[in-house]
Formats: structure tokens, sequence, C-alpha cells
């Protein structure tokens, strides 16, 4: 936690509980309580506490930070009962208005200080007390499910065989700290859509500008939930959103030219509804995060290298091999127990001609294979340079050009941009670092008569505000990941992934219950 977070929460904190201070002091000679103890700072919530006789422990869990705002407000409320005031909206408005509502209440002739002896004989009714009873668990778990953990549903297979579809994990929001919502106007456990609608659920009255409580950085080979970066735009139809994503469609309009594309996209609106999303409302993602920030990362062969030296590979990771057997029927359950490939699945394994087979596989099981003599021949299915048609450039990985002559299996080197690290910009690198530069990090960039112009200013040197991140899915050949869309910017990270707290496949996975995540 940086020192301007720490003084931004100490701030609302301090805010709580001077603002009504005025108010509060009336409230206090109602009370028979000295009128100055209602303006020195916390000591005004440790002396309602002894008033109404509440839990006096109360008041030292107001300095856990953000908990602490509710926990202010809860010794609020319990304050205002001493002046008979239990209904709904007086409560609503001491939790959200008190600068404005304790004034009222102090300077009111009518409200008069019953003690806590008088909020004993208080009784709420049922229909009050489940009311309440709601409220308090939405606003906890709304509280849980933004700082400390959120439930995810693995939707895809491009971390098998990792994550399966249909794994439930906890995504811890502790690991790098907890990110303060951007958008905070918006319905409890709605992502951005309202089920069965296409109106938003969340407002931009207000937007909270990037910040991080208690920030860690992302680790090397954790697996991450982050929100989509290139999610900004979305064609607003159930066939489109992250699954076919605005800018490649754009670009497949275009026959690889973005302009192009765009064009025809907003020229029908009808076919093509278009949705702007702020960061936190962009869908999720989760994939491996195979370089950090600094790191220079290259794919060549299939292979993941960072800063020159092979990267990690996750247990479990696969991509596509082209194999020849011995001739030996190929038996479903002996293949699933054995190599850990689903042979009735058509995404998994494909039959050839005679005894050639394409098998989606990990690592263990093109060695096993080996061993057992099964096979004659395992070759990867890679796609080189070399075996792409020219006017194809466009449209096949980042960074989408003609200069960069790469593919998901030879890739890089690229430079994964780092906070305070200074980039000389160049024809060469431009396509890789524009969006970074322009769209995530909030710049004018364009390039003109050979020179490079930030924010109307001649220079080809630019300093990041954010520290960037390489992300992979496990199914090396089946995800859509930074080799399609470029950096994760930090302001996009959500949590690491811990558990997998239960898995379905036609019943229950028991064996992957509670099975924690590597």
């Amino acid at each position: 936690m940086t020192t301007n977070q720490i003084l931004i929460v100490a701030l609302i904190s301090l805010l709580l509980v001077i603002l009504p201070a005025i108010g509060l002091a009336k409230m206090f000679k109602k009370a028979g309580v000295a009128e100055w103890k209602a303006f020195v700072p916390f000591y005004n919530t440790w002396v309602m506490l002894e008033v109404a006789k509440r839990p006096k422990h109360w008041f030292f869990w107001q300095f856990i930070p953000v908990v602490g705002w509710f926990v202010t407000m809860g010794i609020f409320i319990e304050w205002v009962k001493c002046f008979g005031k239990f209904a709904f909206w007086e409560h609503a408005l001491t939790c959200l208005l008190p600068f404005a509502y304790f004034p009222y209440v102090g300077f009111d002739k009518n409200s008069r200080y019953i003690g806590p002896e008088g909020v004993k004989l208080y009784k709420k009714s049922a229909i009050r007390e489940w009311v309440d009873a709601a409220i308090f668990a939405i606003v906890a778990a709304t509280i849980i499910r933004t700082f400390v953990f959120e439930a995810y549903t693995i939707p895809t297979g491009s971390m098998e065989k990792t994550l399966l579809i249909n794994d439930f994990l906890f995504v811890s929001k502790i690991s790098y700290g907890p990110r303060v919502p951007g958008t905070p106007l918006s319905i409890p456990f709605m992502h951005h859509t309202i089920p069965g609608t296409n109106a938003r659920s969340y407002s931009e009255l207000i937007q909270i500008p990037y910040s991080r409580w208690f920030e860690s950085p992302v680790k090397r080979n954790d697996v991450v939930v982050f929100n989509f970066p290139t999610g900004d735009t979305v064609i607003n139809k159930p066939e489109f959103q992250s699954q076919d994503p605005y800018y490649d469609v754009a670009r497949r309009l275009g026959n690889g030219s973005l302009d192009a594309g765009r064009k025809i996209i907003l020229g029908d609106p009808d076919t093509y509804p278009l949705v702007i999303r702020p960061v936190d409302k962009r869908e999720n993602y989760i994939k491996r995060c195979v370089a950090i920030a600094g790191d220079t990362l290259e794919v060549r062969d299939g292979n993941v290298y960072i800063n020159g030296q092979p990267g990690f590979i996750p247990p479990h990771s696969q991509i596509t091999y082209e194999i020849e057997t011995n001739g030996q029927p190929l038996n479903a359950e002996v293949m699933k127990e054995d190599y850990n490939i689903d042979i009735e699945n058509p995404e998994e394994f494909a039959a050839m001609n005679g005894n050639k087979y394409v098998m989606l596989l990990t690592a263990e099981a093109v060695e096993k294979l080996k061993a057992s003599g099964l096979a004659r021949n395992i070759t990867p299915q890679l796609i080189s340079p070399s075996q792409v048609d020219s006017r194809m450039w466009g449209n096949v990985c980042f960074p989408y050009d003609t200069l960069h002559k790469w593919t998901i299996d030879y890739f890089g080197p690229i430079w994964i941009p780092a906070k305070g690290a200074t980039l000389t910009l160049t024809p060469a690198n431009y396509s890789l670092y524009e969006r970074a530069i322009r769209v995530y990090e909030g710049n004018k960039l364009e390039q003109k008569n050979g020179q490079f112009f930030i924010n109307d200013k001649a220079t080809n040197q630019y300093t990041f505000k954010m520290n960037y991140y390489w992300m992979m899915g496990d199914n090396r050949h089946g995800s859509q990941d930074s080799r399609f869309w470029g950096f994760v910017p930090e302001d996009h990270i959500v949590g690491e992934a811990s558990i997998i707290w239960m898995s379905l496949n036609n019943g229950i996975r028991w064996n992957r219950l509670f099975k924690t995540i590597k």
C-alpha cells in the first residue's frame, strides 16, 4: 500500500467522524455529554459507544482499512437509536448523509434523547428484521467480494488441463491487494449487464481513479484473473462479446485494416451494436502470467523463453501433436487413464489417414507415448512464419502489422513495459506499445512525418506509469491470450486463482474438490 493510498484511507476515515461534528455536538448536549467531545476525531465514536452502551471493541474495528468505514456507520446507527430513530429511512440517512442528518436531529426540538433504556423498549417488526438482515448480508457479501475473494467459473478450455471447463474457483483479491472499484455505483453481484437484458448494471456517474490497497506485484507463473484488456469496446450480442472481440471482427471485416473494419461496424449499428465498458466492468479472463514487467519474452518452436532462458512449463500445459501410432487400436478408457486424452472429444482428438492422428497432449502424455511404444512418430503442429500467406499478416496475431512476422509458436522477442522505465519509440516498436501509451495510460499519441508526438509534444521518449504483464493459456494452441491482444496493465488485475472448490462434468469431479491451483 503506497503512502498516497494510506493517506486517502486515513482521510476518508477522518472525514466520516469530523463532518457530522456540528450536529453531533448538539446531540451530545441532549445526552448530557460535553459538546467539545464531538469535535475530537474517533474519541467522539468512543463516547457514542459508551453512551449507547454498545461493545467497546467496535471502536478498534474502525481502524481496519475500508472495513472500518462500515463499522463507523454501524456506530452511528446505534447512536441515533438513542434518539428514537428506528425507521429504515432514518438509518439510511445516518449512513449516507450523517453530516446533514446529525445537525437535523441535533437542532430538532422534537428529537429527544431516550437513552439505551428507551432503545430496549423498541421492538422491530418481522418484516423489518428480514429487511435489515438482507441489507446486512448484501453489504457484507459485497465487501467480501470486492476486497477479499470472489467466486469464478472456468468457461472455456484455454487453461486445460490445469483448469477444466466448469471448475469453480475462489479468486483471492488479497494476493495483489484489493482494487478499489472504479465504478462503485452498480447493482450488487452483477458484473456489467442485468441478466435477461442488454441494460448496464452500473452507472458511470461516479468514477474513481485506479487505486489498490496493500499493493503486491503479480509473480511470474501465477494463475491470474484479470479484466480483458481489449474488452473496452464490445459488440453487444451473445455471439460476439469477448468470444469474438470487437477488434478481431473489425480487422476481419477490413481484411486486416482496423480502420476499414471500424467504418463497416459503425455503419451498421443494428448488426453490430457497440458498448463501451470501463476497466472494472470488462469481461474477466483467466490465464497464467508467463512474463512480468521488465521481462523480455520470446516463443520459439512453441516454447516460451524469458530473458533468454527456457520458461516454466506448467505441469498440465498442452499443445497439438501429429501422432503416428504402431497400428494398435486405441481404447478410449486406456487413452483417458494413461494419457489423459479424451479420444471422443473432437477438440482433443481427430483421426487422419491410416494410423495417424491429431492429439492435444500434455508433455507428460508425450513422454508416456514414447516410452510405451504406441507412438512411432510424434510431431508438434506448429505454425511457422513461412507457412503464413503474406496477405494475412494483418490478421495473424499481435501487433497485427506487416513488420513483425510473428505467429503463436514463433513470437517476439518483446519487452514487457515496467513502471518508471523509459522507452525510446521507433518505427519498429511503435505498433507494439502504442495502445499501452495511448489507451491504457491515457495519452494522445501520433506518428507524423517520421516524428512522434505525445500529448502534442514532439518526443520519442516515454516513461511508463504502470507495470504490465504477459498472459498465456496452458492450452497453448487453444487460448486467446497476450499473443492476440498484447499486454495486461496492472489496473486490469483482479486477483489470483487460489483453489477449486467445486468441479462439474455430468456430476461432481470429486478428485478436483479443494485442489490448489499451481
